[in-house]
């Protein structure tokens, strides 16, 4: 038994879930997303209570069942709430400005680095070294605030780098931390 699928998704007011074939459609107050599901998977909705079950229980339909029932949480939360990841600069002269809708941001290379964020992605610079990705679809905020990140990671001995708000980064002794050690 999944107890991931198992568990019931209540939907919030104001949000709607129409079925069409394998195509769950899921409106909110922030807009609208479409995804299509495996076969085999039994989503139904009854007093305002979505539920997954599965046809059969073979290795595939048990191993989809958690994953669709997810899915379809991300959607409802994502068009009645959205997501949001917050990052954060750390050193010297690191910051980030928006220009339009793309993000410029500067961390100790040559030139600045631009980005465009994909269709459906709002980026905020609430402050010079930090930055908001706000969106619907869980998958898409997070891909683009991993690629954010990936300009320049943390590193593990000076602790400088763009991470996540709240991101515990592990820091390395270096030279200076091999003591006893004779030449």
């Amino acid at each position: 038994m999944s107890r991931v699928g198992n568990r019931p998704i209540t939907l919030p007011p104001g949000v709607d879930v129409s079925f069409e074939d394998d195509k769950v459609t899921v409106k909110g107050p922030k807009g609208e997303i479409c995804r299509s599901f495996p076969q085999g998977m039994n989503i139904s909705l009854q007093d305002g209570v979505l539920t997954v079950s599965r046809a059969t229980d073979n290795r595939i339909q048990r191993s989809l069942h958690g994953f669709t029932r997810s899915m379809l949480a991300n959607m409802v939360e994502g068009v009645s709430q959205g997501f949001r990841k917050n990052l954060e600069l750390h050193g010297v002269g690191y910051r980030v400005q928006k220009s339009g809708d793309n993000l410029i941001i500067q961390v100790g290379y040559s030139k600045p680095v631009e980005m465009t964020p994909p269709q459906g992605i709002t980026v905020v610079s609430d402050a010079p070294n930090q930055v908001s990705v706000l969106g619907m679809e869980k998958d898409i905020v997070g891909e683009f605030a991993a690629r954010i990140r990936a300009v320049r990671p943390p590193d593990p001995y000076l602790g400088k780098g763009i991470r996540y708000a709240g991101e515990y980064i592990r820091r390395k002794a270096g030279k200076a931390g091999k003591l006893g050690r004779r030449k």
